[in-house]
C-alpha cells in the first residue's frame, strides 16, 4: 500500500528541500537554478530515507530527483547505491549525472552495461565505487563472476521501471533483489504505473510514498500532437514533405530495427543528415549516433523503442511516429522526447487506415482525441478517405474542422 504525499507548492530554488550546503554549491556551479516539480516532491522524502514511487513523464528531471538525495546520504554514512536502468544509453546518461555530484566528494561510480568490454568495468568495480549504475543483464554477469557483491547496498533505484518490465527484465530484477539487504531504501521511478509495478512495490518496498506530478499516462505539457491517416506505401512521400517543412532536429520512431535502417537510408537519399539507433548497432555506433545528433552532425535520428530510452537531447523540435508503437503506453515516452524542460514541441504520428484500434488505445491512455490532419501536397486519395477513421470512447471522428487541422504550408 502506498501513501500519497501532500501537494507541494512550486519552489523557485533548491533551498528549503533539505539539501546539504555542499551539494547546493555543486548545483549552483553546474547551473541548476530551479528544481522541477518531481524534484521538489521527491528530494525531501528521499533525503529522509523513505521509499519513494515517483511518477513523472520523461524529460522532467527524474535522474537528479534520486541522484541528489542518494549522494547526500552516501556522504553521511557507509554503504553503496545501485541504480538499475533498462538500456545502455540511459545507464550512461545516469552515470554522467552522478559523476557531476560524486566527484567533489571523492566518490567513484561504475557503469555496467552490455555491449561494452568487461575489463574496464571490472577495474571500475575494484575501486570500490559508492554508486553502481547497471543494466540488469550485465549486473548479473558481474555477480556470477563475483566481481560485485551487493551486501553493502543501502539504496536501490529502479529507473524507468515500466520499461524494464516491458522489456522482460522482471526475472533478472527479482534475482538481483534476492542478493540485496532487506534493510535498504528503495525508490522506483516510472512514467506510467501498471499493476505489475504496484505488485513489485508491494513485495519489495516499505510503506512507499507515491509522488505524482501528472496522472499516469499524461503527455508532456507543451507538446502539440497531430495524426495523419496514410497508406503504408505513401509514408515516405509524406515524410519527405514534412522534412522539408521542419528545419530543426527530428527524432523519428520505427517499430522494427530493420525498418529503422531502411528509413535512415531513405532520409539520407533525400539529402538530409541522419543516423540510426537500434539493437543491431554496436554500443560505439549507438554512442556515435547519439553524440552526432546532440552536436548537430545528424539532424534526424531514427530509433526503435528499445534504444530510445536515454536519448536526453533538450531541443528536439519534432518527434515523428513513422510507425505507431506496438505498446500504446510507449506513445507517451516517445512524444516526451520533445517539449523537454518546459519547452514547446510537436509530435506527428502516421497511422495506416487499418490501425484505428491502435489509435483508440493511444487516445485511451492520453485521455484526448488525436487531431487528424491532411497534407495539402499529398493527393487525398492516398489517405483512403473511405477507410474507417479512429474512434474515441465509442464515437467516430467527425470529418470537419473540430477534429481536423488543415494547416497552411
Amino acid at each position: 500500500m502506498t501513501h500519497k504525499a501532500e501537494v507541494v507548492p512550486p519552489e523557485q530554488s533548491f533551498y528549503g528541500l533539505g539539501i546539504a550546503p555542499k551539494i547546493l554549491e555543486i548545483l549552483e556551479r553546474i547551473k541548476f537554478k530551479s528544481p522541477t516539480p518531481i524534484q521538489i516532491k521527491a528530494i525531501p522524502l528521499a533525503i529522509q530515507g523513505k521509499d519513494v514511487i515517483g511518477i513523472a513523464q520523461t524529460g522532467t528531471g527524474k535522474t537528479h530527483a534520486f541522484a541528489i538525495p542518494m549522494v547526500q546520504r552516501l556522504a553521511q554514512k557507509k554503504g553503496m547505491a545501485l541504480v538499475l536502468a533498462p538500456t545502455r544509453e540511459l545507464a550512461i546518461q545516469i552515470d554522467e549525472a552522478f559523476q557531476g555530484l560524486t566527484h567533489p566528494f571523492g566518490m567513484t561510480t561504475a557503469c555496467l552495461i552490455g555491449g561494452a568490454p568487461m575489463q574496464p568495468q571490472i577495474q571500475a568495480l575494484r575501486k570500490n565505487p559508492r554508486v553502481i549504475i547497471a543494466t540488469p543483464g550485465r549486473l548479473i554477469d558481474h555477480m556470477s563472476q563475483w566481481n560485485v557483491m551487493l551486501d553493502e547496498a543501502t539504496m536501490l533505484v529502479l529507473d524507468e521501471a515500466d520499461r524494464m518490465l516491458d522489456m522482460g527484465f522482471a526475472p533478472q530484477i527479482e534475482k538481483i533483489l534476492r542478493f540485496m539487504p532487506k534493510d535498504r531504501q528503495t525508490m522506483l521511478f516510472s512514467a506510467t504505473i501498471p499493476k505489475e509495478i504496484m505488485e513489485m512495490a508491494a513485495r519489495h518496498m516499505k510503506l512507499p510514498v507515491s509522488v505524482e506530478i501528472a496522472p499516469s499516462g499524461t503527455t508532456a505539457e507543451h507538446v502539440t500532437q497531430e495524426l495523419f491517416i496514410v497508406k503504408k506505401e505513401s509514408k515516405l512521400q509524406l515524410l519527405k514533405k514534412l522534412l522539408a517543412q521542419y528545419q530543426g532536429t527530428i527524432l523519428l520512431f520505427s517499430r522494427t530495427k530493420y525498418n529503422a535502417g531502411k528509413i535512415a537510408r531513405s532520409i539520407r537519399d533525400m539529402g538530409y543528415s541522419a543516423s540510426e539507433i537500434h539493437s543491431n548497432r554496436s554500443l560505439n555506433q549507438r554512442r556515435e549516433a547519439l553524440e552526432g545528433f546532440k552536436s548537430g552532425k545528424y539532424r534526424i535520428l531514427v530509433a526503435t523503442d528499445i534504444a530510445a530510452r536515454g536519448i536526453d537531447v533538450s531541443r528536439i523540435e519534432l518527434v515523428i511516429n513513422y510507425d505507431l508503437p506496438e505498446d500504446a503506453e510507449n506513445y507517451v515516452h516517445r512524444i516526451g522526447r520533445t517539449a523537454r524542460a518546459g519547452r514547446q514541441g510537436h509530435a506527428i504520428s502516421f497511422a495506416t487506415p487499418d490501425q484505428s484500434r491502435d489509435v483508440r488505445d493511444i487516445e485511451k491512455i492520453i485521455h484526448i482525441k488525436l487531431p487528424v490532419s491532411k497534407h495539402p501536397q499529398i493527393p487525398s486519395e492516398q489517405f483512403n478517405e473511405n477507410a474507417p477513421q479512429p474512434r474515441h470512447q465509442g464515437k467516430h471522428f467527425r470529418r470537419g474542422p473540430s477534429h481536423n487541422r488543415y494547416r497552411k504550408f
